[in-house]
Parts: C-alpha cells; structure tokens; sequence
C-alpha cells in the first residue's frame, strides 16, 4: 500500500506529490542462522541475546579467505603464507596490534611470524579471529596449538573454549601430563586442576607413559611436586578411611549404650528387671546392638572369671558399664549395674586415666552429634 504525501518545492505556491518509500519486510522463515560453535563477543555493556546470521559469518570468512585487499602477510612454518587485515588483527589482539607497529612494510603491506605451532593451526586461529568460529574437527586436531596461540596472543575467548574442549574430550593417560604441563605454562588454573586430579588417580598408568618419562627428565622439580602430592593424598586417604572406622566405632559404642540403658530398664526377650511381664509373641526390639549385647550380659551374669582380664568377654563388659559410668547423669536412680560404683570409683582414678576417658567419653558425644542421629538422652539421664 502506498502512502503519499504532499512536499512544497522551492516555489510556497507549487506542491508536489510524491510516494513514501516502504517499510523493509520483517525477517521470515526464509533467514537463516549460523548453527556452527561461535563464541560470545567481547563487548562488555552488550545485553540479551546475540543472533548472527549465516550470512554475516560467511562474510567475514570470505574476506579472509579471498584475502580481499589484504595489508599484512604472516608467515608460518614450512614456509607457508597467510594474508589478512592489520585493522582485523590489530583489534582482536593487543599483541598482534604491537606486531603490526614494528612491522616492515613492504609496500602496502606488512610482515609478521607466527611460528611454532603447524601452519593449519595458525590458519585455524587467524580464521577465528575473523569469525568466531571453529570446526569440531579442527579443534580435535589443533587444540593444545590453539591453547597456546590465544594464550601469547591474548585472545580470552578463544582459550576458554580451547580449555573447555580440551577438558572434555581430548584428555587421555598418554597426553596427560604434557597438557598439565602446557596448562601451566598458559595460566589455565582449571585445565591444570583437572589434569593434576587426573594423574593422582590413575598414577600407576601415567607414570607408565612416554609423557611421564621426558617430564622425569626435563623437569625434575615438577616431578618431585608431583610425587609429594601424591604421597600427601595417600596419606591423606589413608586418614580418611582411618577416621571414618573410629567413628563407625563410636556409634556402635553409642548403640551399645543405648541398648544397655534399654534391658537394664525396659527389659528385653529373657534379660531385663524382674519386675516386667514379657510376651512370647512381643514385638521385635528397635536398638541394633540389643541382641549382641544380650548375649553378653547373659555371658556376665553366669561366668566363673568375673573379673577385670579375667575373661575377655566379661572384660568388655566392665568396660561397657564404667562407659555407662561417665555418661549417666543420675547414678542413683539409673538401672543399670554397679552404674554408681563406677562413678564413685572414677573419682579416685589417676589423672592420666580420668583423661584418657574424658577423651573418649567427648569423642563419643561429638560422633553421635555429627552423625546427626537423635541425642541418646536416655544413655545420660535415666529415670525409673
């Protein structure tokens, strides 16, 4: 539809007609997107979401690949020649800008070097500074070389895809330690975190590969980091499943206790105060170390050597009650055995055994506080 609107000339009594021009057309299905990797720009303010068309992309890569009045020349290994734009260059990289400055000029144009790495690898990385793109195959092929061009030349958002495509799917036992050892000389603190993670868990492997050898050889002092490091996790695993059996038995002590204040005062199956009425078919008991702990006391009660290293199983069980001992709160109205006997003998014990048993009684209580199982309140204050 045409809209036409009336234009005074230069005569105020001669008018005009003329047609507006029409608004361009909305984008259709027929627009097309490119669906290769790209990677966000570098502007800092830019807000919400960034479409760039295939076209804008096939663009850029056909000024650098048509060289379209190219001013630099890079000259890679073997010879080899890549042609671009100093401005491109220039402001994708500090670095290549002040290469650019102290370039010669032949002509038009200037000469730069990039070598090194392959001469693929820096087509790759020049084309990328064009278009922000990369294919799969490439990265496969030129990833540790493009790590290393975008770290020299300073190009952040080319190493933190080279890092996240070298993390997941590049990394093996063979070419470990040489990619810890290039993360390291890059600054890529995650790369180096993953591959030092890496050989700690399968170092019998690694120190089996090629990789391993010439480090031995040419860096000695990263070989020793790494074999402290190593002994150190041992050691440190080695705590870790030391201390998570001393609380494993911990809480089967606290169990115990739990179990103990239970028969001495509820009663349970054939042990228990005289004073309760059992059932046959009763209910089956709730405490864990009940039944265990049944078959001792009933082993205590009938054994000729009742006496401290008198018998190994009776020997237990003193331990048991004078445990009982320094948690029960109220040792005049507590059920369970000699529970009172116990605490008054606690207060003529030597001071190194008073402390050896405050170790242990705190240990206890911090373990079933950690484990974060109700408070065993009935073990520390028992009430007919």
């Amino acid at each position: 539809m045409k809209m036409e609107t009336v234009v005074k000339g230069s005569d105020p009594f001669e008018e005009r007609t003329c047609s507006a021009p029409q608004p361009p057309p909305l984008p259709g299905p027929a627009t097309t997107y490119s669906k290769r990797p790209v990677v966000g720009g570098s502007s800092s303010s830019f807000r919400g979401y960034r479409c760039v068309p295939a076209a804008t992309t096939d663009l850029w890569e056909r000024l650098f690949d048509e060289g379209y009045k190219a001013d630099v020349c890079v000259h890679t290994e073997n010879g080899g020649t890549i042609y671009g734009h100093a401005n491109v260059l220039g402001m994708a990289s500090p670095v290549l800008r002040q290469m650019l400055k102290q370039a010669r000029k032949h002509g038009h144009q200037r000469s730069i070097s990039i070598v090194g790495v392959p001469s693929e690898a820096v087509r790759v990385f020049i084309r990328f500074l064009y278009s922000s793109c990369y294919a799969k195959e490439e990265m496969d092929e030129f990833g540790l070389h493009l790590l290393v061009l975008s770290h020299v030349y300073a190009i952040p958002q080319l190493k933190r895809e080279c890092e996240r495509q070298i993390e997941h799917g590049l990394i093996t036992t063979e070419n470990v330690v040489d990619i810890f050892q290039l993360a390291l000389l890059c600054d890529a603190p995650r790369l180096s975190f993953i591959c030092h993670r890496r050989i700690s868990n399968n170092f019998k492997s690694v120190s089996a590969t090629d990789g391993w050898t010439a480090m031995k050889q040419s860096h000695p002092v990263l070989e020793k980091i790494l074999l402290e490091f190593i002994a150190d996790e041992d050691n440190r695993r080695k705590k870790r499943v030391r201390n998570r059996n001393e609380s494993q038995v911990y809480l089967q002590l606290c169990e115990a206790m739990e179990a103990l204040v239970h028969i001495c005062k509820d009663g349970c199956r054939t042990i228990g105060p005289h004073d309760k009425d059992f059932k046959v078919n009763q209910n089956p008991c709730n405490f864990a170390a009940c039944k265990g702990l049944e078959s001792l006391v009933r082993h205590f009660s009938s054994c000729k050597l009742r006496v401290p290293g008198g018998c190994i199983h009776c020997k237990r069980m003193w331990q048991l009650l004078e445990l009982h001992s320094r948690l029960c709160a109220d040792s005049d109205v507590c059920r369970v055995p000699l529970c009172r006997t116990f605490k008054e003998r606690s207060r003529k014990q030597s001071k190194k055994e008073e402390i050896k048993w405050t170790i242990l009684v705190e240990k206890l209580l911090r373990t079933k506080c950690f484990s974060g199982r109700p408070f065993f309140s009935r073990a520390i204050t028992v009430n007919s």
